[in-house]
C-alpha cells in the first residue's frame, strides 16, 4: 500500500469564490491574517483559492491575466516549500510547471509542452500560465509561495492584442467544468510536490526537460531591441534557459523574450 503525503494535501481546503479581483491576492491577504469576516480560513500549507471570475488577474512582468467568468482555472495555491532554500525556487517552479502540463496533457495530448520558464504551451498557442509570488523572511527564509495558474478551458474569444491564445474546448471540441478541472488540478500538483519532497528534484528536472516547448529546434528570440535565431538546447538545473547560437549561451528569466 503507498504511502500517504508527508504533508497536507495540496487544495485542501479548497476555497471557491465567485469573484475576487486576484486569486493571488486573495492568498497574499490570508498570509498577512486578513480574511472576510463571514470566512475563517487561515494561511496553511496546500490550501487553494479557486475564482468564478478574476477582475485583475495577474501574469508575467507585470502583464494582466483577461477571462470571461466560468471559462478558465483561475487558482492560487499556498506552498510552505519548509525542505527548499531561497536559491532553489527553480525547483519549485518546475515541479508545478510539470504538474500543469501533465494535467493538461491528459484532455489535450502530446502536443502540450512547457515553454520556458513556465508558460503552458499546445503546439505554437499558450493555454495557461504560472506565476508564483514568493514571501521571503527579514533573514532570508522562503516563508510561503503562492502559486497562481491561469489556464484557458472554455474560452472562444480573446482579447486582440494576445498573439496567440487557445483554449481546452477549441482543442477538444468539449465544454469544461472549470472548478471541477480545478480540483483535479490540485490532485496533480500534490503528487508532484511530494514527488520534489521525497524523491528529490532529480526525476522532477527530467520531466521538464523531456517536456520543454521547442527543444532542438531553431527559435527567435530578443534580447533589449536584438533579434536572433538559437537552437534550444535545454534547461540548466538552476533554470537557466541553454541555447546555441554563435557560442552556447545561458539565460536567466527576464534577460530575453521569445518571439512567436
Amino acid at each position: 500500500m503507498s504511502q500517504p503525503p508527508a504533508t497536507p494535501t495540496i487544495g485542501l481546503p479548497f476555497i471557491e469564490l465567485q469573484s475576487v479581483d486576484s486569486t493571488n491576492n486573495y492568498a497574499r491577504a490570508l498570509i498577512r491574517g486578513q480574511h472576510l469576516p463571514e470566512r475563517q480560513e487561515v494561511a496553511r500549507h496546500g490550501l487553494a483559492v479557486f475564482a468564478h471570475q478574476q477582475l485583475s488577474g495577474k501574469g508575467q512582468r507585470g502583464k494582466s491575466w483577461v477571462a470571461e467568468k466560468d471559462t478558465s482555472i483561475a487558482l492560487s495555491v499556498l506552498i510552505n516549500p519548509d525542505f527548499l532554500g531561497v536559491g532553489q525556487q527553480f525547483q519549485l517552479s518546475a515541479a508545478v510547471a510539470v504538474a500543469v502540463e501533465g494535467f493538461f496533457r491528459n484532455y489535450a495530448g502530446d502536443d502540450t509542452k512547457v515553454k520556458w520558464p513556465n508558460d503552458l504551451y499546445w503546439q505554437d498557442r499558450k493555454a495557461g500560465g504560472i506565476l508564483i509570488e514568493n514571501v521571503i523572511s527579514g533573514s532570508g527564509t522562503w516563508e510561503w509561495a503562492i502559486v497562481g495558474i491561469g489556464i484557458n478551458i472554455n474560452q472562444v474569444r480573446f482579447p486582440a492584442e494576445l498573439p496567440n491564445p487557445v483554449s481546452l474546448k477549441q482543442i477538444t471540441g468539449k465544454d469544461f467544468d472549470p472548478c471541477q478541472l480545478a480540483r483535479e488540478l490540485c490532485g496533480h500538483l500534490n503528487s508532484a510536490y511530494h514527488q520534489l519532497e521525497t524523491e528529490g528534484y532529480p526525476g522532477i528536472y527530467e520531466t521538464y526537460c523531456s517536456r520543454l516547448y521547442k527543444s532542438g529546434q531553431l527559435v527567435k528570440l530578443k534580447k533589449e531591441t536584438r533579434v536572433f535565431e538559437a537552437l534550444v538546447k535545454n534547461v540548466t538545473p538552476e533554470g537557466r534557459l541553454l541555447v546555441q547560437h554563435a557560442t552556447e549561451e545561458e539565460y536567466n528569466f527576464g534577460e530575453i523574450e521569445w518571439v512567436i
